[in-house]
């Protein structure tokens, strides 16, 4: 069986994560796509939100996460997201991908971003 997705994409927030003083001390925007595998069957047979997984409320939790504690690499910052989106009882899966626009590279680019995909084991 194939998993259902529930695709939320370009969340964006401001956070102190890199390995130079500078990314630290000023900060910069973090665009964030995340890309749950679930099976959303029993949410839409009863129409009921508490079997699926409420995006707003999903959301916040990835938000506060970019805005908290700094980390040096964005590796480590997308496993703490996917983390956030597996406590979920409904995830099976989740590709979380961290863009980091605005990252200190010396020559011209359009982005810098990570993938990743975590699953229940």
């Amino acid at each position: 069986m194939s998993l259902d997705r529930i695709e939320l994409r370009g969340l964006r927030a401001r956070g102190r994560h890199g390995c130079l003083p500078a990314e630290r001390e000023l900060g910069q925007e973090f665009v964030v796509d995340a890309v749950l595998g679930l099976d959303t069957r029993p949410a839409a047979a009863g129409d009921d939100l508490s079997r699926t997984v409420d995006y707003g409320e999903l959301a916040g939790r990835l938000v506060a996460v970019i805005e908290g504690e700094p980390v040096n690499l964005i590796e480590t910052l997308a496993d703490r997201l996917a983390t956030i989106c597996l406590e979920h009882a409904t995830v099976s899966e989740v590709e979380i991908t961290v863009h980091k626009p605005s990252a200190p590279v010396p020559h011209p680019f359009t982005d810098v971003a990570v993938k990743i995909r975590r699953s229940r084991q």
